[in-house]
């Protein structure tokens, strides 16, 4: 029964109030697993947009969850992109004062790192990043992932862990 009219999301004062409730947070959570700041606001651009289109079909109660799927779901589809575009690209070197053997030693660190954070479940790898990156207590993560704190320590453990076996001086 619709006797508030808070009940919808197309009320633009009820939309207003999820974008500023949400915004920010579903911003870091898509910048964490993109690693890209331009990308991750383009994505929470696209999902805000998405749900004016269907604000008729979400409450302000499922909007947050909402957004979050959509923008996670945007996020998968770039990342099929992206890997299609890299198969394809062509190997650019740039030109820097630092020595060859420092480079290769850089890139080779990047590339183990990058190696194995990609490795991690996506689970482990987003409360790893939420965490040391953005600087997010356990509880924030919990309430955003839709698990138990537990659940979000044991994940830690396990990235923490699996990072430490794979990179040695982590």
């Amino acid at each position: 029964m619709k006797t508030e009219k808070h009940l919808n999301v197309c009320e633009e004062l009820v939309y207003k109030k999820v974008f500023n409730e949400t915004s920010k947070t579903i911003f870091n959570y898509i910048y964490y697993k993109f690693g890209n700041e331009e990308k991750a606001n383009d994505a929470v651009q696209e999902a805000f947009v998405k749900l004016w289109e269907n604000c008729a079909k979400v409450t302000p109660e499922k909007a947050k969850s909402y957004l979050y799927t959509v923008a996670n779901n945007l996020y998968l589809n770039v990342i099929k992109a992206e890997k299609v575009r890299l198969k394809y690209a062509d190997a650019t070197l740039k030109t820097t004062n630092e020595s060859p053997e420092f480079i290769m030693e850089e890139n080779q660190f990047k590339d183990k790192l990058d190696n194995a954070l990609n490795s991690l479940p996506e689970n482990q790898r987003t409360t790893f990043l939420l965490n040391r990156i953005d600087g997010k207590k356990y509880a924030e993560i919990a309430e955003m992932e839709g698990v138990s704190v537990k659940a979000i320590e044991k994940r830690m453990h396990l990235a923490l862990k699996s990072l430490r076996e794979q990179i040695d001086g982590i």
